[in-house]
């Protein structure tokens, strides 16, 4: 873990990034992103194997070309998405749904942040 970012890349095969977890060590919390844009808040879905949760991105974390949402690094939905048997879904208003797997690199970004 450089500079208290541990970070979790989902690509395409081309390498184009799709989705990312980044563990903001100092700040308690993982940032979930995901590839696109806004000017404000957009809603958010995040679905594993044991439900679903409602997110909202938060513009003035986001970058340009990024939707972001906070999770505190304790919340339980970070399990889940750790422990989703195959894959979890993120949704994003306005985007299609990305299925990415579970793998082991989320829980290492979870586990750095708690």
């Amino acid at each position: 873990m450089a500079d208290g970012r541990s970070t979790a890349t989902f690509s395409t095969p081309g390498g184009t990034a799709l989705a990312r977890l980044t563990c903001e060590k100092f700040l308690g919390e993982v940032r979930l992103w995901r590839a696109g844009t806004s000017t404000g808040h957009v809603p958010m879905a995040l679905t594993t194997t044991t439900g679903t949760r409602p997110l909202l991105s938060e513009p003035l974390v986001s970058s340009p070309d990024w939707v972001v949402a906070q999770i505190r690094a304790t919340d339980p939905v970070l399990d889940a998405v750790a422990f989703s048997r195959g894959r979890f879904a993120l949704d994003v208003a306005g985007a299609p749904p990305l299925y990415l797997p579970s793998w082991p690199e989320i829980s290492r970004v979870v586990e750095d942040c708690r």
